[in-house]
């Protein structure tokens, strides 16, 4: 029987929460990055899914929601803690076709405003902890279980490319990061990416903060003239994880509208 896990890290935690989705997939996924809806429908496939919260918190309104929608069983677990992921794993598939790690979020939007050195420090270590360690250590700890010919794709950021402090330096280490992770997983037919959005309408990311002069900036940024949609990311990350892209390796996908473009 095919199995999908999900797991849901809310706002304020450290963590977004990662994904692995499609055939034998664990996948972790919440409300603030991009896709969840599409890809949860996208990633079907008379799968058995699961989602969790962090730590000890309760299952918000909107992982209740999707659960209920999806048919996903709540699973608890602290991403950027090696111990929380150990006792996970009983709860996991075997086999992982698919790993998704949708980690991170600006953690800067939780913070408590304090400007002193150590202050300073905490909000730098918590993007880094939220957007880059939680996805290595989520990819380490499932490792042995990742099928062959399988895929892991990582959510990146624009911010990666542009600046933006702690939070567009912990994005650009996961792009760094994954290049030596695609060396070690692609002798085993095994794929990993970076999906890396712009601006995405209808998350939780800027937790409702965005001014909408800020919001008209980044469209106007774009060659689209448009925001982008969860299901932008959605299909981008199925396109990684499908057989049709099974040469596809160490890359970055950009999906932004064309607001910062490449050769």
């Amino acid at each position: 029987m095919k199995e999908q896990v999900r797991h849901h890290v809310p706002p304020g935690t450290g963590t977004e929460g990662n994904q692995v989705e499609g055939y034998h997939a664990t996948t972790w996924r919440n409300g603030h990055r991009p896709g969840d809806r599409p890809a949860l429908r996208g990633a079907g496939r008379d799968s058995d899914r699961h989602r969790s919260p962090p730590r000890s918190a309760p299952c918000p309104g909107p992982l209740h929601e999707l659960a209920a929608e999806s048919g996903v069983r709540a699973l608890v677990c602290d991403h950027t803690d090696p111990r929380a992921l150990t006792a996970l794993l009983p709860e996991l598939p075997d086999r992982i076709d698919v790993l998704v790690n949708n980690a991170g979020g600006n953690t800067d939007c939780d913070s408590d405003g304090a400007t002193d050195l150590a202050a300073y420090a905490r909000d730098f270590r918590a993007d880094l902890d939220a957007n880059l360690v939680s996805a290595a250590l989520t990819t380490k700890a499932l490792d042995d279980r990742l099928a062959p010919g399988g895929a892991v794709v990582h959510i990146g950021s624009i911010a990666a490319d542009q600046g933006a402090g702690s939070y567009g330096a912990a994005k650009a280490g996961l792009v760094t990061w994954n290049l030596d992770l695609t060396c070690e997983l692609g002798p085993r037919g095994i794929t990993a990416n970076v999906v890396s959005p712009g601006y995405i309408a209808d998350t939780e990311f800027f937790r409702d903060r965005l001014p909408d002069t800020r919001r008209t900036d980044l469209v106007s940024a774009t060659a689209t003239g448009r925001a982008g949609a969860p299901a932008d990311i959605a299909t981008a990350v199925a396109f990684l994880a499908s057989p049709e892209a099974r040469h596809i390796t160490g890359q970055v996908l950009r999906v932004n509208g064309g607001a910062y473009g490449t050769r």
